[in-house]
């Protein structure tokens, strides 16, 4: 399976909020669709659910145009969207009659959801009963319950303890492996990091970086090393290579623990290392340095309008 959204453009009266938006996921490949609050990131998910029409640009699923109504799409939004006052497993059914189901395919689907994330013994409670993560699980069971080929996820681990944080990403690892199409929504970068192979950042409408996750942070990590050194803090270590390795790097940023090192044009690792070797620093961390998903993020959306 292939979602390709070419050269989306949508308004809202005057005001173009997506200028030409482009991105694509596979089957088996999460997506992580990031971007800030504002960025158009939930405008596009509506068109992709056609709840909004795109004023330009198309979407097509192998090959073909995209129609909504003829796959399977499970969306758990990042408000909840359940009935507070249904009990847990009425609803479910409800809403699993809905995308197609018959009634016991529905009420097995539900109760088999339900059990999967641990939440069955609410089955017969009201959703505004549970507590706030329960009823985060229960959302997620009802994203599920019509066994979708495309499932969306806008912030699924909002409201989440550590434990039932695990269950859910066990679960989306599991959709993952199963070949569906999942597109991951988040402010939390390490759980991006953790299930999607490829980015796409929107900013102010405009996808600004998107592709294959470890490549994007292999070159963003290039020509950029990591230093810490074992007899000198990291400010000591910072004067230090202020003051006598200007010609080779300058120090871009620094971590909690290592200073991270930007090489000056035309300069190798292997000349640090000769560096390192006739200095009086004694080498506590060195190497490559790979930038985490959360500061490529800030470097490509962190400007404010």
């Amino acid at each position: 399976m292939k979602l390709e959204v070419k050269n989306i453009h949508k308004s809202f009266g005057e005001k173009e909020v997506l200028h030409g938006v482009s991105f694509q996921v596979e089957g088996g490949r999460a997506l992580g669709l990031l971007g800030r609050n504002g960025a158009g990131k939930t405008t596009t998910i509506r068109i992709l659910m056609d709840v909004f029409h795109a004023d330009s640009g198309e979407i097509s699923f192998d090959g073909a145009k995209f129609v909504p109504s003829k796959h399977r799409i499970g969306y758990l939004p990042e408000e909840r969207g359940l009935y507070p006052k249904r009990t847990v497993l009425d609803q479910m059914i409800y809403l699993a009659a809905l995308r197609g189901m018959k009634p016991g395919e529905a009420r097995e689907s539900a109760k088999k959801w339900l059990a999967r994330l641990q939440v069955s013994e609410y089955e017969k409670s009201k959703l505004e009963t549970l507590s706030k993560g329960n009823q985060q699980k229960v959302q997620l069971a009802a994203t599920l319950v019509h066994n979708p080929d495309i499932v969306i996820l806008d912030e699924p681990f909002s409201g989440l303890d550590p434990v039932n944080s695990q269950i859910l990403k066990d679960v989306v690892n599991e959709l993952i492996r199963d070949g569906r199409l999942v597109i991951f929504s988040s402010h939390q970068m390490s759980y991006v990091e953790e299930f999607c192979d490829n980015i796409a950042i929107i900013n102010q409408g405009e996808v600004v970086l998107d592709g294959e996750l470890r490549e994007i942070k292999k070159e963003y990590g290039r020509n950029r090393l990591m230093l810490a050194a074992e007899n000198l803090t990291l400010e000591e270590l910072r004067e230090k290579v202020d003051k006598e390795w200007q010609e080779l790097a300058v120090v871009s940023g620094k971590k909690k623990e290592f200073l991270i090192l930007e090489l000056q044009q035309g300069k190798e690792r292997r000349m640090v290392l000769e560096k390192l070797a006739v200095s009086d620093i004694i080498v506590d961390k060195f190497g490559s340095y790979e930038p985490a998903l959360n500061d490529i993020f800030v470097m490509k959306a962190g400007e404010q309008e």
